[in-house]
């Protein structure tokens, strides 16, 4: 999946989920990729090829939102590092309620509102903001899916979103994180209280869906 800071103009961190060395593809061109279900499905959306902006492969997310139960009307999703926001379009296809994308780069956060504006998406809302900032700024159990997908290799910031993400989650909501590693809740401190309920690899990607303990 995509998401996050994407590439980076100086000082910026790379592009969600992005790994060291990454390649940047056709540098400043464009691809795309197609929403997979729901009430877009089969649309094309253009991507930008930017340094190490990873959109979520079309077999993880046909999987993840199996996982879901397809179908995500009346709900509230949260892509925090939204890249290409392949998640998001996903979530709102589906019928989400509300979709909020969070993605600090300036040019990756411009094509995520020109698809949101071709496909007259009224419930997609678009934030070109830090991630953890903003994350840090929302009440708590706000929404009922949060889409986590941090640039890939860096510990600390993993451990930093999923301690800001973790509490945005309702009471029986989902949290999916894509990760280079398997996600271990015992060993992160902000998972306290969770379990992973399905898990997945494709290639480097390791994707995760996490509820809380108490929840079926």
């Amino acid at each position: 999946m995509p998401r996050s800071s994407s590439p980076r103009p100086p000082g910026a961190r790379p592009a969600r989920g992005a790994q060291p060395g990454a390649p940047s593809g056709r540098a400043g061109g464009t691809h795309t990729i197609r929403i997979i279900g729901g009430d877009w499905k089969r649309t094309p959306l253009p991507v930008l090829d930017l340094e190490g902006l990873r959109p979520t492969p079309d077999r993880v997310r046909e999987t993840l939102f199996n996982w879901l139960g397809q179908r995500l009307d009346g709900q509230r999703c949260l892509d925090l590092f939204a890249g290409s926001g392949a998640l998001g379009f996903e979530a709102a296809s589906r019928g989400a309620a509300r979709v909020v994308m969070v993605e600090r780069n300036a040019r990756a956060a411009a094509q995520l509102r020109a698809n949101q504006a071709r496909l007259a998406a009224r419930t997609i809302e678009v934030a070109e903001a830090d991630a953890l900032r903003l994350a840090a700024n929302l009440a708590p159990g706000s929404f009922d899916v949060v889409f986590l997908d941090p640039p890939f290799g860096d510990a600390a910031l993993l451990a930093r979103s999923l301690e800001l993400a973790a509490p945005l989650v309702a009471p029986d909501g989902w949290l999916y994180v894509e990760s280079g590693e398997a996600v271990n809740c015992a060993a992160q401190p902000a998972l306290a209280g969770w379990i992973v309920a399905r898990e997945g690899k494709a290639g480097a990607v390791r994707y995760h869906l996490l509820q809380r303990e108490n929840e079926e």
